[in-house]
């Protein structure tokens, strides 16, 4: 590690919870309470599979939420790094400050203009193309949402801790009622069944490749959308308009290089994770895609006519989602929200 962790450790978590302060609750109550819960875990550094003590996570709440009041108001502090202070969302900065230090800075605005910020261990770093990857694995800051994959300019950060928490979140969701559909043929092709710790650990692995295919995919969406479309998603007001936008880059993405390199490989495994993760908006835009895979989701998705179908509908998506957001681009705020209300007239 570095010469003053404890206190580059401290300031990044001092952001972090000035931004939970603020957001954190911005969701439904039983998103904000399995957030919280899955929190309690990290920072109590508890085994999954095993339920926190209900009694002590609502007494931490009730702290946490009591200190937030105290810091909703305060300011972002500086980062220190080698005896120099940077801007908390300078992570490129940051991370030129930290190389060859074995850490990882993310810092960046999320979904309704949330401030993320985290610290973790740099795993593994490699070229992707022109994309820079690193994959992080312990995490010693992080806000209540982990998110597990997000691009900074021309590099991909894969948070491993966020996955794992992800997918055991799901998983537990799934056991409850063990429903058919894309999450339970995930969840079986990993051996969930028989050793769930087993599975998800290499699920985790497997499908950290599938997060960076969407982060090159974003990349490549940016390209063809250009430098305008970043400035129309932070001059968003409202949220239906940032979660129509949104929906619309995600899909051309994994239009551009998710599905069809999933769908080269034969990754059935993978294509079944990704459709457990196709919802929302995303799903509604996209019918077509939707249909491809319900014709057969418990048989052979990367080959056969399954596969021909899948493959044709992301062809189709490339050339629908480029419009659409092109389409996004020349209309304001109040356009795009009139829009968002019938997904179904926009869909393909």
């Amino acid at each position: 590690m570095i010469a003053g962790m404890a206190a580059l450790v401290r300031a990044v978590q001092t952001n972090c919870d000035i931004a939970d302060a603020r957001h954190a609750r911005d969701v439904s109550l039983c998103t904000y309470l399995l957030g919280m819960r899955e929190f309690y875990r990290w920072e109590h550094e508890l085994p999954y599979g095993i339920a926190p003590p209900r009694d002590e996570v609502g007494r931490w709440i009730a702290e946490r939420e009591a200190r937030w009041e105290e810091i909703m108001d305060e300011e972002f502090v500086t980062v220190p790094v080698a005896g120099q202070n940077y801007e908390p969302f300078a992570a490129q900065q940051v991370n030129a400050a930290l190389a060859g230090s074995g850490l990882v800075y993310g810092a960046g605005l999320g979904r309704f203009h949330k401030p993320h910020f985290f610290l973790g261990r740099l795993d593994r770093e490699e070229q992707r193309g022109e994309a820079r990857l690193l994959v992080c694995g312990c995490e010693y800051a992080r806000d209540v949402s982990a998110i597990p994959a997000a691009s900074q300019g021309a590099t991909m950060i894969v948070r491993r801790e966020a996955l794992r928490q992800w997918l055991w979140e799901k998983a537990e969701g799934w056991n409850l009622k063990q429903r058919d559909g894309a999450l339970k043929s995930a969840l079986l092709a990993y051996g969930f069944d028989t050793d769930s710790t087993a599975a998800i650990e290499r699920m985790t692995e497997s499908e950290i490749e599938t997060l960076v295919l969407h982060e090159e995919g974003e990349i490549a969406a940016g390209r063809l959308l250009g430098a305008r479309w970043p400035q129309k998603l932070q001059g968003f007001k409202g949220k239906r308009a940032e979660l129509l936008a949104r929906a619309v880059r995600d899909n051309l993405a994994d239009c551009l290089v998710t599905l069809p390199a999933l769908l080269q490989r034969g990754a059935d495994d993978s294509l079944h994770f990704w459709f457990s993760t196709f919802d929302g908006m995303r799903r509604e835009l996209f019918p077509l895609l939707v249909a491809g895979y319900a014709a057969d989701n418990a048989g052979k998705l990367g080959a056969g006519d399954t596969a021909m179908k899948l493959a044709e509908a992301a062809a189709a998506g490339r050339i629908h989602f480029v419009a659409l957001g092109q389409r996004l681009l020349a209309l304001d705020e109040a356009g795009i929200e009139a829009l968002s209300l019938e997904p179904a007239a926009i869909a393909v």
